[in-house]
C-alpha cells in the first residue's frame, strides 16, 4: 500500500481534482473494510527504501484545503474513524487571504479554501493539518533563500494557528529537486510528500503519493494503492504500473 492524495470532495467541481461525494464514500468504506490506514505521522515510520507502506496499510492525504472538505469529507472520515491529513495553502489563512489562482482546471464556481475556524473545527474534530507551502507557487522556480522563506513562513503560520508544531511538507504540484529539498529541511521541516510521474528516489524529502482523481472507481483505487503501483523506480514495478495506464485500466490523472 502508499500514501494517498485526494484535493477536493465536491459534486459540481468537474475536474481531475475533484472527487465525487458517493465516489469518496465508496472508495473509504473500501478502504476501512480492507486496510489499515494510519495517520501520517505512523506512515512515515513504517516506510520501506522504495517509500511504500507495509501491505495492508494505508494513508489518506489531501492536498490545498479546499472548503468542500468540511461538508463532503469529514463527515465520511469521522463516521469510519480514518485519520487523514490536509496540506494548507497557508496564505488562504493569512490576513488578505489568497485566491485559488493554481488551479488548471477552475470550473464555473469560484473555489474556495478553508476558513482559520473550520481548519480549527476539524483539528478537534482528530484531521490532521500540516503545510502546502505559503502561496503554492512551483517551488522549483525560486532560489534558495526565497524557498526557505516560503516554507518557513507556511510552517510558522500553521504552527501558530493549530497550536502545535508543523513538520510535514507537500510540495505544490509535486514538484522538487535538489534545492527545494535543501530549503525544506532549512526550513524546519522532518518530511516532504511529492506526486512522482516519473521515475524519482524516494528519501524523507521527496516521499512518494499515488493520487486519486475523478472518476476513480473502486478497482483503480485497489490497483493504484496496491504496492507495485507505486511508479518511484524503474523495474517490474514501474513497468507494470505504466502498462496499466497505457492500457486505460488505471486513469493517471494529474497531481
Amino acid at each position: 500500500m502508499t500514501i494517498l492524495c485526494y484535493h477536493s470532495v465536491d459534486p459540481g467541481w468537474q475536474s481531475p481534482l475533484a472527487v465525487t461525494p458517493s465516489d469518496f464514500a465508496a472508495q473509504c468504506a473500501w478502504l476501512a473494510r480492507r486496510r489499515k490506514v494510519v495517520p501520517l505521522a505512523e506512515a512515515v515510520d513504517r516506510l520501506d527504501g522504495s517509500g511504500r507502506l507495509p501491505r495492508g496499510v494505508a494513508a489518506l492525504t489531501f492536498d490545498d484545503g479546499f472548503a468542500e472538505l468540511v461538508e463532503h469529507a469529514a463527515p465520511v472520515l469521522a463516521r469510519l474513524r480514518l485519520p487523514a491529513t490536509v496540506f494548507l495553502v497557508a496564505q488562504t489563512l493569512a490576513e488578505g487571504g489568497r485566491e485559488v489562482d493554481w488551479v488548471d482546471t477552475p470550473g464555473d464556481a469560484p473555489l474556495r479554501t478553508l476558513t482559520r475556524e473550520q481548519v480549527q473545527a476539524m483539528q478537534h474534530a482528530g484531521v490532521d493539518f500540516q503545510s502546502h507551502s505559503w502561496a503554492h507557487v512551483d517551488l522549483t522556480r525560486l532560489g534558495y533563500d526565497a524557498c526557505v522563506a516560503d516554507l518557513r513562513d507556511s510552517r510558522e503560520l500553521l504552527s501558530d494557528l493549530l497550536g502545535q508544531r508543523v513538520s510535514m511538507l507537500a510540495y505544490p504540484r509535486g514538484r522538487h529537486d535538489a534545492t527545494v529539498r535543501a530549503a525544506a529541511e532549512r526550513a524546519g521541516y522532518t518530511h516532504a510528500f511529492a506526486l512522482p510521474e516519473r521515475t524519482e528516489s524516494p528519501s524523507r524529502f521527496s516521499i512518494p503519493r499515488v493520487g486519486i482523481h475523478r472518476g476513480n472507481g473502486l478497482a483503480t483505487v485497489r490497483v493504484k494503492s496496491a504496492r507495485p503501483y507505486l511508479a518511484v523506480r524503474t523495474g517490474p514495478a514501474y513497468s507494470l504500473a505504466r502498462q496499466l495506464v497505457r492500457r486505460g485500466r488505471v486513469p493517471s490523472g494529474t497531481g
